[in-house]
């Protein structure tokens, strides 16, 4: 018998699994954990956190806005900073993720050319008009909530639905390629994915300045929209296709945000 044939232990939700989770999902200064296909405990028995490390993310978010506003920057000056220390955060691997599909889906004609095209470094034209779409798009609804007061709760509930959802297209498409992260961190446990979804729920019910049943509406209509997409294009999931969920589904959550300011 070999390591492949023994099977993975039962899973339940480790303290250890937020740690594993912010290694995969940020750039912050962290303990190194094991992390390879052969560890006894499988990467994505950590998914059940991921929407915990978008706890982290919004928070380090929002304390960059109230460092920007109590130095007296413009408003639309500390949401570039409320931006940006996102990005810093996860070092820029959703928006890569976006960028990537973008020029992917819609720069081959075929599964293995999109596939190809996604894990080539350079950005292309569809890429760059998709990056600047999402940094526009998070700068505006940033600077509009900033004004009306209820940008952390935006933040918190984005930045936790939008990484709930990676965790469902983990868990609902098969991997398109036989390497890179997504297919190293492997597929999470049904427990770990309802997990995840009660914690994107709980933020949709309780704590989105929005009404929850158009949160929910729009969180729907993201997961669903790239997981088609996804399947169509390119035959499952990738990486990239897993930070673009993150990056549509975070818009999708704020834009319902501004819908009460109107």
């Amino acid at each position: 018998m070999n390591r492949n044939d023994i099977p993975p232990p039962a899973f339940r939700p480790l303290p250890r699994d937020l740690l594993m989770a912010l290694a995969l999902l940020t750039r912050l200064p962290l303990p190194q954990l094991r992390f390879d296909s052969d560890a006894p405990r499988p990467a994505a028995f950590a998914a059940w956190a991921y929407p915990l490390v978008g706890m982290v993310v919004a928070g380090l978010s929002g304390l960059s806005a109230g460092m920007a506003v109590g130095l007296g920057l413009p408003v639309s000056v500390a949401a570039v900073f409320v931006v940006l220390a996102g990005i810093l955060c996860t070092g820029a691997m959703h928006e890569d993720g976006l960028a990537d599909c973008a020029d992917g889906f819609w720069g081959g004609w075929t599964g293995e050319r999109r596939l190809a095209i996604m894990k080539d470094s350079q950005i292309g034209t569809y890429g760059v008009i998709a990056l600047t779409m999402s940094l526009g798009l998070r700068w505006l609804a940033v600077s509009a909530l900033l004004t009306s007061g209820v940008l952390l709760t935006a933040l918190l509930a984005a930045a936790v639905v939008s990484r709930a959802s990676m965790v469902g297209v983990m868990y609902a498409l098969p991997h398109a390629r036989n390497s890179g992260l997504s297919r190293q961190t492997g597929k999470p446990p049904r427990a770990a994915v309802m997990i995840a979804g009660a914690i994107a729920f709980t933020a949709l019910l309780f704590v989105i300045p929005a009404p929850a049943f158009l949160s929910i509406l729009m969180t729907a209509a993201a997961l669903f929209g790239c997981a088609t997409l996804a399947k169509a294009k390119i035959g499952g999931q990738t990486g990239d296709v897993l930070g673009a969920t993150q990056q549509i589904t975070e818009i999708g959550i704020l834009l319902a945000c501004l819908t009460t300011l109107s």
